[in-house]
């Protein structure tokens, strides 16, 4: 369900980012800010835990963020 969920926001964003380039900012970053508040929350957990809890959120926010920037690089090459 949640990794359903981050694939809906990349495709979202991807979109969003080729359309409109300026306006898809704040919607990458408020997803960031989501993501990063949960894996900072699972990063305070002792040890390998921690870093096992955080993981899913760090890699989820990597994938936001390069969805956005392939769309907006994407936009950048078309020819219209």
């Amino acid at each position: 369900m949640v990794i359903a969920g981050v694939i809906a926001v990349c495709a979202v964003l991807l979109v969003l980012a080729f359309l409109v380039p300026r306006l898809s900012r704040h919607p990458e970053r408020g997803t960031q800010r989501v993501l990063g508040t949960g894996s900072r929350a699972g990063s305070k957990a002792p040890g390998p835990i921690g870093r096992l809890l955080s993981k899913p959120f760090r890699s989820s926010s990597r994938a936001v963020s390069r969805s956005g920037s392939a769309g907006r690089r994407a936009r950048g090459r078309s020819p219209f």
